[in-house]
């Protein structure tokens, strides 16, 4: 799967846009009152304006695989990096892969990864333009079989890692689905609080495009 455009939802879209484009460098591909479109690579992300409270997401960019100690320090000049005891880069041997985190203005969850499976390296400087895809979006919920049927018989989509009790990562590498009790757990690696935040979603699974909400806790496709 290829996240092509991931939408979610913002009441402070102004102070979004100003982190996304001035501290984070991003490219704005398209703009109004109600929203804001930065390009992601090959992704976009779109923020858009809503009055009632929005609640936070996690969500991944996908980064070269031999540049995650480069996205750490160009990271630290504009953000402060979430740790683990003590650690700024998160080792996760089961996935080969190896991700840094921080918060937005919105305390959404952002991770850069860094999946040595895809094989994606660079020699060029590490910066905005080394975000290569949104790889990850984030869907907390109390039934996590109830999300993998709809995502294997309405997309095809298998597990990637996990199972039905408190995590399971649905999709591939360049497109997962992170579905998480969260009744069990919070989100890494700061245990916080998971929401069932609405999302948009425009994917392409095997050459075919696909259009996902997740509206008030339920995948419609």
């Amino acid at each position: 799967m290829e996240i092509q455009e991931l939408t979610i939802f913002t009441n402070r879209l102004t102070e979004q846009k100003q982190f996304y484009s001035e501290i984070l460098e991003l490219d704005i591909l398209n703009e109004s009152k109600n929203f804001v479109l930065f390009n992601i690579g090959s992704s976009n992300l779109k923020f858009v304006k809503r009055k009632k409270l929005a609640t936070p997401y996690h969500f991944a960019f996908n980064i070269p695989s031999n540049k995650e100690k480069d996205a750490l320090e160009w990271l630290k000049t504009r953000v402060e990096v979430l740790k683990m005891k003590g650690n700024e880069i998160q080792d996760f041997d089961g996935w080969n892969a190896k991700a840094v985190y921080f918060y937005d203005l919105d305390n959404n969850i952002v991770e850069l990864i860094a999946r040595n499976n895809l094989n994606y390296t660079s020699t060029e400087k590490f910066n905005q333009n080394s975000l290569l895809e949104i790889s990850e979006i984030g869907i907390p919920t109390t039934n996590i079989e109830k999300e993998f049927t709809f995502l294997n018989k309405k997309l095809g989509l298998s597990i990637y890692d996990g199972g039905f009790n408190d995590f399971c990562a649905i999709g591939a590498e360049t497109g997962l689905f992170i579905c998480m009790n969260k009744n069990v757990k919070g989100w890494y690696p700061m245990n916080d609080k998971a929401y069932s935040s609405d999302f948009e979603l425009k994917v392409i699974i095997e050459k075919e495009k696909f259009n996902i909400e997740y509206l008030n806790g339920k995948l419609k496709l």
